[in-house]
């Protein structure tokens, strides 16, 4: 752990220092609950919300809502230093420790190989997936219309992660890499999660408690 910065030079060293503790491939066994992670804004607290569901049903088994003030504001490339803290603070809150996280927002598809998926997985120490509704950095080609395709995401001559079709005929949604998840098992992930939506089940629920208070249907929370 390490205290949270509100400059951005002290950050982007925490970025660099912890970077190399990212670990790009598997090292999960077959993950039976799995974490949504997503965070809204209430002035300058950032309100977090985790939701687990199981796999593969995709029921709702708990959540968990924590406040925490911003230590940033939004600046591109530093989400985890806005939303870190009280994301932390959600986790905590649950009874029990989830086998995957799933973040709407980037892993190593990141100016520094190091977005808030890479960031929290490493603080927690567990297998994490970044799926992002928009590009931060890198290009891809045109995808297919169908589900499942995708196109791999290229920064700098690096691959850094992928565009997903996680539904027909929509914008596709971009993964990558967190910690301890090889990208063919993220983007198998990602599409094991998702159903009749654009975004996987976990963040989008995620994202319905943390920003309009829609609760998820199962009775257990820690608020």
């Amino acid at each position: 752990m390490h205290e949270w910065p509100t400059n951005l030079a002290e950050a982007t060293a925490i970025q660099q220092r912890l970077r190399v503790l990212v670990e790009t491939s598997d090292r999960f066994d077959q993950p039976r609950i799995v974490a949504g992670i997503d965070a809204g804004y209430q002035g300058d607290q950032a309100r977090a919300a985790v939701v687990l569901l199981s796999l593969p049903d995709l029921t709702p088994l708990d959540w968990a809502v924590a406040h925490a003030p911003a230590p940033l504001p939004y600046i591109p490339g530093f989400l985890s230093f806005r939303e870190g803290p009280a994301v932390l603070a959600a986790l905590e809150r649950l009874p029990h420790k989830p086998d995957l996280l799933i973040f709407d927002g980037q892993g190593i598809a990141h100016p520094r190989r190091f977005g808030i998926a890479s960031h929290i997985g490493v603080l927690c120490d567990l297998p994490s997936i970044g799926c992002a509704k928009s590009l931060l950095v890198g290009k891809h080609a045109p995808l297919d219309l169908e589900r499942g395709a995708w196109q791999p995401l290229y920064h700098q001559d690096e691959q850094i992660g992928a565009a997903l079709r996680s539904r027909s005929n929509v914008r596709p949604v971009y993964v990558s890499v967190g910690l301890g998840v090889g990208l063919a098992s993220a983007l198998a992930l990602v599409l094991a999660c998702t159903t009749r939506y654009r975004l996987p089940e976990p963040t989008r629920l995620a994202h319905r408690l943390a920003s309009h208070a829609v609760l998820p249907t199962t009775t257990n929370h820690h608020q």
